[in-house]
């Protein structure tokens, strides 16, 4: 063998020697892809974290936006009817988006341009006259008894001077701040309404394409339900506070109770609040009308008695026959939750979503527990 020959034979073999083959069920092995996978896991775990706790933030940050959006988006869903209404009477959906809109700007501009200045004028007067009212209500006897032990209208009368209601609702800056930002809002409101109006379709079937292609036909019939639900469940609800509102206002007129108006537009407002809404309105008409006389006040309590078992037994069913199906417990308990979540918002929207969760459980949920 020549020397070129043996020369060539090294230079193979020395990167055989260099590179030794390393046995991967060696306990070094193991415990080197031990390591790594540790380190991975722990640094996907850092990166979840710190992914959570910028979007905890980046919610807590823009929660006032999202209320709006999550607003505008159920007054669309309950708009939706009469855009589809304007549509199967050969309306494109764009023109009947805008006449929908149109309706919503003449009802709210005729509606603040004949309640406003009412509405201003006895709820000013009613602040200022309140110590009034306070002593005509001390002099019944047993509510003077019972302010003598406890010393209540006392002290309100001590709080409900013009110069504390002035504080409380944050001096005239802070109540032109407030006034804007009130407008604001409601202008914010209904611009995103308008676009989910215009683009609703499109939305939905976006929202539905998240969805499997084997299940997205089930969910399609399930959201559009819902959707239903939602919808007619804030026009129905809407209706029933205006009942309510128009129905105090008459009585009170006729009862002769100062600030009609005004104490009629809290039951309106109060009403849409579930379950609890109707009795907090009675409770501030029940105190007005005492405070006017005892035989009023007694002509209210009795007037609401009877007024909330109509609402509940024959007004409200036939508004809602085809709106939500859910029971009273569920109610009150997600009236309490929204509350607490969202304000009055969340209490307006509880009940529909309650119903959603509810039908998509007995729609999806339920079918696949009885198979298994």
């Amino acid at each position: 063998m020549s020397e070129q020959d043996t020369a060539q034979d090294t230079a193979q073999q020395a990167p055989a020697q260099r590179r030794p083959e390393v046995d991967p069920d060696t306990p070094d092995a193991q415990a080197a892809r031990r390591n790594r996978h540790v380190f991975v896991v722990g640094f996907l775990g850092g990166l979840g974290l710190m992914c959570a706790i910028i979007l905890t933030w980046a919610v807590r940050e823009t929660l006032s936006v999202l209320l709006l959006m999550f607003a505008a988006l159920f007054l669309a869903i309950g708009l939706h009817p009469a855009v589809a209404w304007l549509q199967r009477r050969g309306l494109p959906r764009g023109l009947a988006v805008t006449v929908v809109a149109l309706g919503v700007v003449l009802v709210a501009c005729g509606g603040l341009g004949a309640l406003a200045p009412p509405l201003i004028t006895q709820t000013g007067e009613l602040i200022t006259n309140l110590p009034g009212y306070l002593d005509e209500l001390n002099r019944n006897p047993q509510i003077a008894d019972f302010n003598q032990r406890f010393d209540v209208i006392d002290r309100l009368k001590d709080a409900a001077t013009n110069e504390n209601i002035t504080k409380a609702l944050g001096g005239a800056l802070g109540g032109v701040q407030a006034v804007f930002g009130v407008i604001f809002n409601v202008l914010t409101v209904f611009i995103l309404t308008i676009y989910f109006l215009a683009a609703w379709t499109r939305l939905k079937e976006g929202f539905y394409r998240l969805f499997p292609a084997s299940r997205r036909d089930t969910a399609r019939e399930i959201g559009d339900e819902i959707f239903e639900k939602i919808g007619a469940y804030l026009l129905g609800s809407l209706a029933i506070a205006f009942v309510a509102g128009v129905s105090t206002f008459v009585f009170l007129l006729v009862l002769g109770v100062s600030y009609a108006f005004a104490l009629a537009m809290v039951v309106a407002v109060c009403d849409l609040i579930p379950q609890i809404g109707a009795t907090l309105g009675a409770v501030v008409v029940v105190i007005a009308g005492f405070a006017h006389s005892p035989e009023a006040g007694i002509a209210c309590v009795i007037f609401f008695i009877l007024y909330q078992q109509l609402e509940n037994w024959v007004i409200a069913p036939r508004v809602l026959r085809r709106s939500v199906d859910v029971s009273d417990l569920a109610v009150i308990l997600s009236a309490l939750i929204g509350a607490v979540l969202l304000g009055a918002l969340g209490a307006l929207i509880a009940i529909p979503v309650v119903a959603g969760v509810q039908l998509t459980m007995r729609k999806i949920a339920m079918p696949h527990l009885d198979r298994i």
